[in-house]
């Protein structure tokens, strides 16, 4: 069995790891260098040229999708709480398919390239443009905020580095690499990254699936009964309610965390920003098919992954090691093939957290640059050739800097609720939203104002008071109780509320759209005037 000390994976090269994951960096920022050569105007830089094919895509929106949260907690979940861990794969699986049977392809014909385009098509641009951008700020903030404190914990565990200050080393060299990505090779660049680290995710993890399973002859089964066993007998791992328990609020929080997943994935906008890169809305289709078969694919190993470090590594040890539940999947490379596939396992929970959130930052400086300062400051007038692209890269560098500083300091942070808050907002202020505007045709500006701020607004107000920030154990801020909604996540509260909200506002306006509606219903659904609209 393994056993981990003094901080980091005992067993493991920490020279092995840095130097698998310097090779993994070099390699992508020379294919980022050499995709850099085509970044000239906006469409090249939000939307790579419309340049990638649907399979190209459905990779890179697989890369996207599956974040070190999806790598290392699902597979650590199911280790520690068997059942229960599983239903996040499958949480996560549902949400993908809601994405991109609703919203995907219709997004990619309206829009150019961002959510503000789809909204401001059928109502006043200037307001709408400006909350669209202020939604998909704050999700990003919040993603990018967990992603990078995970960086540091994650990479400090595999790599040995001990104290405040090698944590914030880490996150800064993270928070760099991930800007040069995004200022130098723009989305195309960050989507050869995205291709290339799915790659290595499903090649690495398919390795481990075969040979675990090859440990039990190729039998779930035996290995399922293992990995009972080895939790002490009985059939705790194998049944729910491991992790929720029996009390009502938990298992309501639970729904509400489920609902905010399957929901909130549809209105993620690095995800939906992925659409933009296809040419046809025939090669959108086609990217779904390649992302569901990767993402399903990816998520059925992770049930082999999360039994196999519980049959071969035990709860135990992966709860007591530095890192908790996360360290389940490195700790099973360890076991497997020792020190080089450890290495290669950290290598690919790096790259897992650099492509992410170079794509986040992509969708968030895109969305400042296109929305705010060209169609909100400028009114449309600007050379998105030269001044957009320049003002979208300052604003990578500006959200980088923040991204590092805000990652340093909530690296001892509980950061689970930074990302179930991301989710809330998206399914709270931005599906509502693109719902409305795809299917109703009575839908205006004040619908969509007050959907959008009033799911937002929500659903921070909801998680300051929870007792995720207050009020518990693992509360954000320990001492403190000013809790008073007894849910860690608003999603059953706030998504509710957003749809309502965006039905009174829509008919509480004299505002009527109804033959805009009816261009962009036949754009959306024909992807006609789609290609024509994005060449300017």
């Amino acid at each position: 069995m393994s056993t981990l000390a003094q901080g980091s994976v005992e067993g493991g090269n920490p020279l092995v790891n840095i130097g698998i994951f310097a090779l993994f960096v070099i390699v992508t920022l020379v294919i980022v260098f050499r995709a850099s050569r085509n970044t000239k105007t906006a469409s090249d830089y939000y939307a790579a040229g419309r340049s990638f094919s649907g399979p190209q895509n459905g990779t890179a929106i697989a890369g996207d999708y599956l974040s070190a949260a999806s790598f290392l907690g699902i597979a650590g979940a199911i280790a520690v709480y068997g059942y229960d861990g599983f239903l996040y794969s499958i949480g996560f699986l549902v949400a993908w398919l809601v994405a991109l049977l609703l919203v995907a392809e219709l997004l990619r014909n309206t829009g150019k390239f961002t959510m503000g385009d789809v909204l401001a098509f059928r109502m006043r641009q200037r307001p709408v443009r400006a909350a669209a951008a202020t939604s998909t700020l704050a999700v990003s903030f919040f993603y990018l905020l967990a992603q990078m404190a995970g960086a540091g914990g994650l990479v400090s565990l595999l790599l040995g580095v001990e104290g405040d200050v090698g944590q914030g080393v880490v996150i800064a060299v993270v928070g760099i690499v991930m800007i040069i990505y995004v200022l130098v090779g723009g989305m195309k660049g960050t989507t050869w990254v995205q291709i290339i680290k799915a790659g290595l995710l499903i090649a690495g993890t398919a390795v481990m699936t075969v040979w675990v399973l090859g440990k039990y002859g190729l039998n779930l089964s035996e290995l399922l009964g293992s990995a009972s066993q080895a939790a002490g007998g009985g059939d705790a791992l194998l049944n729910p309610g491991e992790q929720y328990g029996e009390s009502g609020t938990t298992q309501l929080d639970f729904l509400s965390l489920g609902i905010a997943l399957v929901l909130g994935t549809a209105g993620l906008p690095h995800v939906l920003m992925r659409f933009y890169t296809v040419p046809t809305s025939k090669e959108a289709r086609r990217s779904v098919v390649w992302a569901i078969s990767w993402i399903g694919l990816f998520y059925l190993f992770t049930l082999v992954l999360g039994y196999g470090a519980a049959a071969l590594v035990g709860t135990d040890t992966i709860t007591n090691a530095p890192g908790g539940e996360n360290a389940a999947a490195p700790l099973l490379a360890l076991e497997l093939g020792g020190p080089v596939l450890l290495g290669f396992i950290a290598a690919v929970a790096f790259a897992t957290i650099l492509a992410v959130v170079a794509g986040l930052t992509i969708t968030a400086s895109a969305s400042f640059a296109h929305d705010v300062y060209a169609n909100v400051i400028k009114k449309g007038k600007v050379d998105s050739k030269t001044t957009e692209v320049k003002v979208a890269r300052i604003t990578a560098c500006v959200i980088g800097a923040v991204a590092i500083i805000g990652g340093i300091l909530a690296k001892d942070q509980n950061v689970a609720f930074l990302v179930a808050l991301a989710f809330a907002v998206a399914a709270s202020a931005n599906l509502p939203t693109i719902l409305y505007s795809l299917f109703w045709k009575r839908f205006n500006t004040r619908g969509a104002l007050w959907s959008i701020y009033g799911g937002l607004t929500t659903t921070l107000v909801l998680i300051v008071f929870s007792p995720a920030v207050s009020g518990s154990e693992d509360a954000m801020i320990p001492g403190a109780d000013f809790a008073w909604f007894p849910l860690s996540n608003p999603g059953i509260v706030s998504i509710p509320l957003s749809f309502l909200l965006g039905i009174i506002g829509t008919l509480t306006s004299k505002e009527h759209l109804e033959e805009k509606h009816k261009e962009m219903e036949v754009r959306s659904l024909t992807g006609a005037g789609a290609e024509k609209a994005s060449a300017h």
